[in-house]
Parts: structure tokens; sequence; C-alpha cells
């Protein structure tokens, strides 16, 4: 049986991480965070669901992990990075689905992962990572004459963009080519820009509603257009590849792995 500790747990992504440990017969919900000052400190993890889990939401990192296996953290950078050195001072693996990560905090992460096994993903969804594999064929068939944009839309509450989701997307695409994202990339557009250079990546981010997320990534060829998209209709997705995440770490000491790893598309 997985232990397994959920942090922000009072959040959208949280509350469907909670039910979803709930629901799995082969997982026990031992801990749930979230930060100082919350309206759900104190209160049962699974009141939102009318359910009674025994586990109290807390702020407290320590207390909160003290039983845990597994963290699964969807929250905010500094808030995961706190996390990450409490998990590699305990031993507990992470499961981490944050985005808006600097350089340092991704070094943060691969340092801890020599301790503790991490999978880190910007999408835990099992489609997303299938289109990421589908990405990469059609960039390697599509190298020349084709112009290639990313465009991603996420609700109004979303607060870093593009989206990691995006950035993967992008990262995948430039790999595939041969380039540097870092180099390539074209956030925005605004004014003369001049012609298109045909080896830039160009980003466009939408931000409105309640939407989960959609992906579309454009190859614009003369005479034809290619559209390879991603759209999620419900969290629920994210939640149970984070749980299979739980699943394939079960079975390692340590490492850095992502999806790709997790569900066996890596060559």
């Amino acid at each position: 049986m997985m232990r397994i500790a959920i942090a922000g747990a009072s959040g959208r992504m949280g509350r469907m991480l909670v039910e979803a440990v709930l629901d799995a017969p082969d997982a026990r919900l031992v801990g749930a965070l979230d930060v100082a000052g919350s309206a759900s400190i104190g209160r049962d993890a699974g009141d939102f669901l009318g359910r009674a889990t025994g586990v109290a939401i807390t702020d407290d990192i320590d207390a909160g992990i003290a039983d845990a296996q597994f963290l699964i953290d969807f929250t905010r950078p500094a808030g995961t990075l706190a996390h990450l050195r409490a998990c590699a001072t305990r031993g507990a693996a992470m499961v981490i689905g944050t985005t808006g990560f600097d350089d340092e905090g991704r070094r943060a992460i691969a340092a801890a992962a020599e301790r503790v096994p991490i999978v880190f993903a910007p999408n835990m969804s099992v489609g997303v990572n299938v289109t990421l594999k589908l990405l990469e064929l059609a960039a390697k068939s599509l190298r020349e004459g084709y112009d290639i944009e990313i465009i991603e839309a996420h609700h109004r509450h979303k607060v870093d963009a593009p989206s990691g989701t995006a950035l993967k997307m992008g990262e995948v695409v430039a790999a595939a080519l041969g380039r540097d994202l870092k180099k390539v990339a074209v956030y925005g557009r605004e004014g003369v820009t001049g012609e298109r250079d045909p080896s830039t990546i160009g980003f466009a981010t939408v931000r409105g509603g309640d939407i989960v997320g959609d992906h579309t990534v454009l190859f614009a060829g003369t005479g034809e257009r290619i559209e390879i998209t991603h759209r999620s209709a419900s969290r629920v997705t994210y939640a149970h590849g984070a749980l299979r995440a739980c699943r394939f770490l079960s079975e390692r000491a340590n490492g850095l792995y992502d999806m790709q790893d997790v569900l066996g598309l890596k060559d």
C-alpha cells in the first residue's frame, strides 16, 4: 500500500489528487499540506467530499510527510522547493507537477534526486506525454520548410506563462531539430517585427475562464498546415498520471525521471 501525502491539498489540483488517492485500491492518504494562513488548516482533507479521512491539513511540512513514502506536489516553485528539502532529508520520494521553475530550481531538483527518487514533469497526463512523442516524430519529418508555433490556453487563475507543458513541447521540438530552445524561442511579437526567422519557435498564450489546458503545435508550411493538439477537459488525468508515477517510483531508490520514463516512451 502506497502511503501518499498531498501538497496544496485544498487547491483545485490538490483536491483532485486527494480524491484520486482515496479511490485508489493500492494507496492510502497519510498527509495533506497547505500554506500557512489557509482557511483549510486543521480541517479533514476529505471534507470537500463529505468523507472523513482522519488526515488533517497542516502547514507543518515535517508533520505532513512524517508517515509518507511519496509526496505529490502541484503547487508553486517556492513551496515545492521547501517540500523538496524536507523530502530529501526524510527519504520520501516526490512526484512534482509544479511549473515555473528557474534554472536554479531545476538544479535543486536534480541534486535532491541523487538522494531520493523524483518524477518531475510539467504534465502528468498520459495523453500529453504520447503527444510529446508524436511531436518528436513530426519535427524530425518536417524540419525543412515549416514554421513552428505553439499556442496554449489555460484558466484565468494560472500564474505562469507560457505553461510548463508548452515549454516542454518546445524543448522536444527544438531537440528533434538540433536547436537550443533558449536561443530560438520567441515569446511575444509586437509592432514591426520584420520577417519571421525560420529557425525560431513561437509561443502564444491565452488566459481566460475555466480552461483546464489546451495545447496546439502548428507546423505551417507553404500550401499546408499540420496541427497537433491536446485538450484537457478534466484534471483527473493529471491525478491518475501522478499515481502512476508513484507506482513507478516505488521500485527505485533515487534518480530523476519524467513521465516519458514512467510510460516507457523513451527509445
